[in-house]
């Protein structure tokens, strides 16, 4: 053992220390191999800090005792002295190839010849998924989604505000073997694409099937402070409405009450007959994820009425949960998840949908309907939501509070390694939690699919 080698120690094989002068070329988030004379064991370094003598402290995890090529993760043996060395490429690669359900994403920060992966059988679970704009956050987002259509067979289905994910059915040309047989898996895919755009399919929700609570909310209205139109809704029948059959509003206006007369003025003052959502007797949202298509995009932006996109979120999120004892697994992705998950929206449409949302990442996962939100702003998601992801993935972030909240809620999360996110370059990301086999430190790679929404450039002379 050399005068100059960094020694680590551990006094419960599980956490190790170390110091390494300046020099060294140690960093947060590298693997390390701890070789002792009988035994090599794989770590992670998490921290790193200078201090008062001029060398580096170092403290990581220990992986486990690398043994003819595998990594054992059961032994947890205290040592004194390891020598602490750069892990090679094989052995990092240990770390994420013993799952067979590991999906590609990119490569290892300061190690690119070595893949960075997820495992797709622990999206069984919520996860965060979040960054400033700019960050990559919803090309990486499209990288994950394209992995799992090719790798598993979760449905999944999308709330996309931006238009971001509306052309996950076409594909880039890409001269790779490897790519274009995802590519050639992907084509065979079902996804479905809905919106109000003249490139979708029709969104439509039928009314008669929303709950009498997310009726009132559509409504504005309140089963007490406004109890005698309650009471006419209750008692309102429209299961045989059609375009050909009449309006609500002239059946309502027919009965002549003044509870019928007062919510035919609602109705109208709402302006809810021009909304271009209702069924009629058209297919509606849910009849089609009912189906189970491997994707079920929801184009949510470019409707005439705001709280139209509102009222399909709604739909979809109660027909999710109305039908939750069939145990059928979807992934519910919301991009721009703070739009309908914040603390501070108070209409009634915002609080049923969000309600909604709470129950789900509280109960839902033991049903197979398992959450992934994406947000600019963590601060923006309500804490009961945030509280219940296992899974974090965390881009470019330049907000000190949105941070400080992420390494607290996020205990499983090196907060070393999330305080790296400032200095994140585009695309570069820290992945944490169940879904990873260590904290990782990547490189996004390249999407499959063209990207919808992309940025406006600025004209030039």
């Amino acid at each position: 053992m050399d005068t100059d080698d960094t020694i680590a120690h551990s006094l419960d094989g599980r956490e190790f220390h170390f110091d390494a002068p300046v020099e060294a070329t140690f960093g947060i988030g590298m693997f390390v191999h701890l070789v002792e004379s009988r035994r090599t064991r794989l770590g992670q370094i998490e921290s790193l800090r200078m201090t008062d003598d001029g060398t580096v402290h170092g403290v990581g995890t220990v992986l486990g005792e690398l043994t003819d090529g595998r990594l054992d993760r059961r032994r947890s043996i205290g040592f004194s002295r390891a020598i602490v060395t750069e892990a090679d490429a094989a052995a990092t690669a240990v770390v994420y190839d013993e799952s067979p359900t590991s999906l590609r994403m990119g490569t290892l920060l300061g190690n690119p010849a070595n893949e960075a992966r997820v495992l797709s059988h622990r999206f069984n679970r919520h996860t965060f998924w979040c960054g400033q704009s700019g960050s990559g956050k919803t090309y990486a987002l499209g990288v994950l989604l394209e992995q799992l259509l090719v790798h598993t067979a979760l449905p999944m289905v999308i709330f996309d505000p931006n238009a971001d994910f509306v052309r996950l059915r076409e594909h880039r040309v890409t001269p790779s073997s490897a790519a274009a047989a995802d590519v050639a898996a992907l084509g065979a895919r079902d996804i479905r694409v809905l919106g109000p755009s003249a490139d979708a399919d029709d969104i439509h929700v039928r009314f008669r099937s929303l709950s009498l609570r997310s009726q009132a909310a559509v409504l504005r209205m309140d089963p007490l402070a406004d109890r005698a139109e309650y009471n006419e809704l209750v008692n309102l029948k429209v299961t045989d409405v059609s375009r050909a059959s009449g309006t609500v509003v002239e059946r309502l206006r027919e009965r002549g009450t003044p509870p019928a007369l007062t919510l035919a003025d609602r109705i109208e003052n709402l302006r809810l007959e021009d909304w271009r959502i209702w069924a009629f007797d058209d297919a509606a949202v849910t009849d089609i994820i009912d189906e189970r298509p491997d994707a079920t995009v929801l184009d949510l932006g470019g409707f005439s009425y705001p709280e139209e996109s509102l009222v399909v979120a709604l739909s979809v999120l109660d027909d999710l949960w109305e039908k939750r004892e069939s145990r059928r697994p979807i992934l519910i992705v919301i991009d721009e998840a703070h739009n309908l998950c914040s603390p501070d929206t108070d209409s009634p449409l915002h609080v049923a949908v969000r309600e909604r949302i709470i129950q789900i990442a509280a109960e839902g996962r033991k049903f197979g309907l398992w959450l992934l939100l994406s947000t600019q702003r963590p601060s923006k998601i309500h804490p009961n939501i945030l509280s219940q992801c296992d899974n974090l993935a965390l881009m470019r972030m330049s907000s000190p509070l949105d941070l400080a909240e992420l390494a607290d809620v996020f205990g499983f999360a090196p907060p070393a390694m999330v305080m790296q996110s400032p200095r994140f370059q585009q695309g570069e990301a820290l992945f944490a939690g169940g879904f990873v086999a260590a904290p990782t430190l990547l490189k996004v790679g390249d999407r499959l699919t063209v990207e919808g929404g992309v940025d406006v450039p600025v004209p030039q002379r």
